[in-house]
């Protein structure tokens, strides 16, 4: 195949992990097998950080958001990161943010010509609306970001549900569907899923609830406790353990101590080591991600390749390819009818089995076969150029 130079644009980067970070990871690592890759992004906070990659990385100089683990790039005002992306003579600009460094990477792209992808990865209106708890700044915030994403020439989006998101906020086109994916394979090691097991729980007919990702109320992570108290009154047997970290650990901890079930609740912290990972996965009866924030959560894929199937509420992003009871589990935003449910799968044994299966075939992707047919798109793009 052809190769091409790509440059990823993104306004947060390692040691800073989310969702957006593991998908752009995963599309370097991959596509600087037969591309020349180059990521930009802001500079590390920690000065003495430093990570080995296969492909280049290009940071730019950084100013600290206040009161949250973020930063904001401010490539304009870096002479050494402007001259680099100026020689850097892409075939293409793929952007996947819509802050400085995404705006940057479009002036570029614009200047020389280049055609420029811009993937969806968030509901940025809900993002604006919780961090700033207004409704007319998030909307100036809104359409600020659509009109630079309105610059961009391709748009892909992680669901079609994403894709109607975009369209009710503005974007001029419909956008493609680019799922998005794991590098997790199934884990073949039973016994130690089952000594982990054994350490979950508490009583031998307890069922293992689990939620990986970042802690953060913004994931609805309040509503899982209360479901939780309500499972604990109806003397359901369960053991929910979160991994991850966020800055509300401490306060999700208090929520399960004020609802009386810190005994059947475990906080452990943030896990690196993917095997290990994948063994908690696998060791999970259910993935509870009750988040209407997400919009194809990485995690419900990684719990997805290990047969775990996942629960979700009704008409959120992140549940928009799941069939209730075939490939997973939807209710309703209510924590009654969460708990019920909850309840409700554990309860059919055939079905539940079926789920797991089903889950496994239709949620789980991996990056090498995303990656594969995002090069395709790429090679395409650039021979159409910009009048498609």
């Amino acid at each position: 195949m052809e190769r091409l130079k790509i440059g990823l644009f993104i306004d947060t980067y390692f040691p800073m992990v989310d969702g957006v970070i593991i998908v752009v990871h995963n599309y370097a690592l991959r596509l600087s097998q037969y591309a020349d890759v180059t990521v930009f992004a802001p500079k590390a906070r920690e000065k003495n950080f430093n990570i080995d990659l296969p492909y280049r990385l290009v940071r730019c100089s950084r100013l600290r958001v206040p009161f949250t683990d973020y930063d904001l790039g401010i490539p304009a005002l870096d002479f050494k990161f402007r001259r680099i992306l100026r020689k850097s003579n892409l075939d293409i600009v793929h952007i996947h943010s819509p802050f400085e460094i995404g705006k940057i990477g479009v002036k570029y792209a614009k200047k020389q010509h280049v055609p420029i992808v811009a993937s969806l990865h968030s509901q940025y209106k809900k993002d604006f609306q919780e961090r700033t708890q207004s409704k007319i700044i998030a909307n100036i915030a809104l359409k600020r970001l659509i009109r630079l994403f309105n610059k961009a020439d391709y748009f892909w989006a992680v669901n079609q549900q994403v894709a109607d998101i975009f369209v009710s906020y503005g974007l001029k086109q419909r956008p493609d569907i680019s799922f998005n994916a794991t590098d997790m394979i199934f884990n073949t090691d039973s016994k130690a899923v089952e000594d982990l097991r054994q350490t979950l729980k508490k009583h031998d007919d307890d069922h293992i609830l689990l939620f990986v990702g970042r802690i953060d109320f913004i994931k609805n992570l309040a509503f899982i406790m209360r479901s939780l108290k309500i499972l604990n009154d109806k003397k359901f047997p369960f053991q929910m353990v979160f991994i991850g970290s966020g800055p509300h650990v401490k306060a999700l901890q208090r929520q399960a101590g004020k609802a009386g079930i810190s005994a059947r609740v475990r906080f452990e912290g943030r896990i690196t080591d993917r095997d290990k990972l994948a063994q908690y996965y696998q060791a999970a009866d259910l993935f509870v991600f009750p988040s209407t924030y997400d919009t194809n959560s990485l995690v419900q894929i990684e719990a997805a390749s290990q047969k775990t199937p996942s629960i979700f509420i009704e008409n959120s992003a992140t549940a928009a390819m799941i069939k209730n009871n075939v490939n997973g589990f939807i209710t309703k935003e209510d924590e009654n009818a969460f708990a019920e449910k909850i309840i409700a799968i554990f309860a059919n044994e055939n079905q539940y089995r079926a789920v797991c299966e089903n889950a496994y075939k239709d949620v789980y992707h991996t990056w090498d076969d995303v990656v594969n047919k995002a090069y395709e798109k790429y090679l395409i793009i650039t021979k159409s150029g910009r009048d498609h």
